[in-house]
């Protein structure tokens, strides 16, 4: 079975097979076994501490996302009385948000988190534990454009079409401009991750107090110093930003960002969940507040309350060594509540304005001020009729995404099977980082028509030919969401090997832990939500 072979509920043996053919590819067979075992869920809660352990603790968790949900689930298992708070008083599940057009569900968009890697196994473990069915991602023949330079191109796998047309445009040396694209994004992607052994690589799914000075070198490092070490060009850099717009986001980042999506092959075949992402969290949800869940049989559970609409902003230690959570209800009244234990979820990006009495210790305030996030926009057009399927210049596609330079950045079009006279969805525009804040600092006229019109010429449609196709849209900014304020964490050179050790450590004599993407080795992934939720409980069950 190959990696192009699209599967619908693959089984763990299917995604393990398919990873495993894809290191082969890639000529790394040797981390396979670390990648499976740093990004599984680990021992459940029920190995480490004996049933009803946690009978007598009151515990608090910051915020109802993915891994606030997960710490509640396996905690609960102890027995522990479980009070979450989330300041969203209109859904849940964090930086999930899938947008339903329409009552049946039938038609959505996905404007937050959406993809889950074959390689990501605490994702599968939930998805897997609620039975909720998946769909693939990734398209054995997309048939995507690639628009720049103000040139329409299809997308092809070996990219033949940008040195056909791209390279007489752009300033590379000789030797870029004698090497087929396909080995010169080999040769800048793969040459510093293939310099590390098995063991070093390895690192980048670890948080550590020291690492390898090999590794912990290129941590150090930003893209951009990666490819002036390579010798590659400005006019390859210039090129490679204008052809694939997350090069450019991750151009200035700490290098550990573009090898971690490498290392574990994050982009190779992804899925979704097929009625929605929603269907996690509240699938999450609906075990929570059952008192006998079908996938827990038989077992003695804590009681879980989750408060909705009530903004948790103040930290604080009392005499006794409980943890107190000041929070306003919706009401817009002020409260607090005592805990022996809690558990901070949310962003840093929220964490910034709360009052924390005494303060952490000093690198996790540090932290907390200058942890790097970036923003991001989603916006999903609901057409009545795929367009973009239509046996014409401007169709044929089918899943995939299609990049462009402008300021749109991307589209992520559905792979179905749906004729292309039915109605249907597709994400109009995924972009990251400043193109994000410039775009939405627009009003919402502004950015729609701006929107549209980019998605018009990339497609080579004539301006207003969409008019007509649009039922309605719907718009993300994460940047001006209340509660993200960003849309996830991406360090910047040093932040992993100078704050992340500090940031997952617990505070108050091990009352209070943390949790989340942003303190994880997956940020920006459902998979460090949830592998991070599961691993604090695990940890507050060792700590019995």
């Amino acid at each position: 079975m190959s990696v192009q072979d699209a599967l619908l509920n693959p089984t763990n043996e299917q995604r393990h097979r398919l990873l495993k053919e894809a290191l082969n590819n890639a000529g790394r067979t040797e981390d396979y076994e670390n990648i499976i075992e740093l990004l599984g869920p680990g021992p459940d809660i029920s190995e480490l501490a004996p049933e009803n352990s946690l009978k007598n603790h009151k515990i608090g968790i910051i915020g109802a996302g993915l891994a606030g949900l997960s710490a509640a689930y396996e905690l609960r298992k102890l027995g522990a009385s479980i009070t979450v708070y989330d300041a969203e008083d209109k859904r849940i599940g964090g930086r999930i948000y899938t947008h339903y057009f329409n009552k049946s569900t039938e038609y959505f968009s996905e404007l937050g988190a959406t993809r889950i890697p074959i390689s990501h196994d605490t994702s599968w473990h939930y998805i897997n534990l609620f039975n909720l069915n998946t769909s693939p991602m990734t398209s054995p023949d997309p048939n995507n454009f690639l628009y720049t330079n103000n040139i329409r191109m299809r997308r092809s796998l070996n990219g033949r079409e940008i040195e056909e047309f791209l390279y007489p445009l752009y300033d590379l040396t000789e030797r870029e401009r004698n090497t087929p694209w396909s080995e010169l994004i080999s040769y800048a992607d793969n040459t510093m991750l293939n310099s590390l052994t098995p063991v070093q690589r390895s690192e980048i799914l670890k948080i550590l107090p020291q690492y390898s000075p090999q590794y912990a070198v290129l941590t150090k490092m930003s893209a951009r110093d990666v490819y002036d070490s390579l010798d590659l060009s400005q006019g390859f850099v210039n090129l490679l930003c204008a052809v694939n717009p997350i090069a450019s986001i991750l151009l200035n980042l700490s290098y550990n960002e573009t090898m971690t999506g490498i290392y574990s092959l994050d982009f190779l075949s992804v899925y979704r969940v097929t009625e929605g992402m929603i269907k996690l969290p509240l699938a999450f949800i609906s075990s929570l507040i059952n008192n006998n869940p079908p996938e827990l049989p038989n077992q003695t559970l804590g009681k879980v309350n989750i408060k909705l609409g009530h903004m948790v902003d103040g930290i604080f230690l009392s005499s006794n060594n409980y943890i107190d959570l000041q929070y306003t209800d919706p009401k817009g009244d002020k409260s607090s509540e005592s805990f022996d234990l809690v558990i901070c979820t949310i962003p840093f990006s929220v964490l910034r304005e709360f009052n924390i009495n005494p303060y952490f210790n000093d690198t996790k305030m540090q932290a907390i001020r200058e942890l790097n996030y970036l923003d991001a926009q989603k916006t999903g057009i609901f057409f009545n009729k795929r367009f973009w399927e239509e046996n014409e210049p401007y169709g044929n596609i089918n899943g995939g995404i299609s990049y462009t330079d402008l300021i749109i950045q991307s589209i992520i079009y559905p792979l179905d099977n749906y004729s292309y006279t039915e109605p249907g969805t597709l994400i109009a525009s995924y972009n990251i980082g400043a193109d994000a804040t410039r775009l939405c600092n627009q009003n919402n006229y502004r950015r729609f028509e701006k929107i549209k019109q980019n998605l018009e010429q990339v497609h080579g449609l004539p301006k207003g030919y969409l008019d007509s196709l649009i039922k309605d849209y719907k718009t993300v900014h994460w940047n001006s969401e209340q509660w993200s304020r960003s849309a996830f964490s991406a360090g910047y050179p040093g932040q992993k090997t100078d704050l992340a050790y500090s940031m997952i450590q617990p505070e108050y004599n091990n009352r209070l832990y943390f949790a989340g993407e942003h303190i994880s080795t997956k940020p920006r992934w459902i998979q460090g939500s949830l592998q991070t939720g599961k691993w604090v409980a695990n940890q507050i069950a060792m700590n019995i």
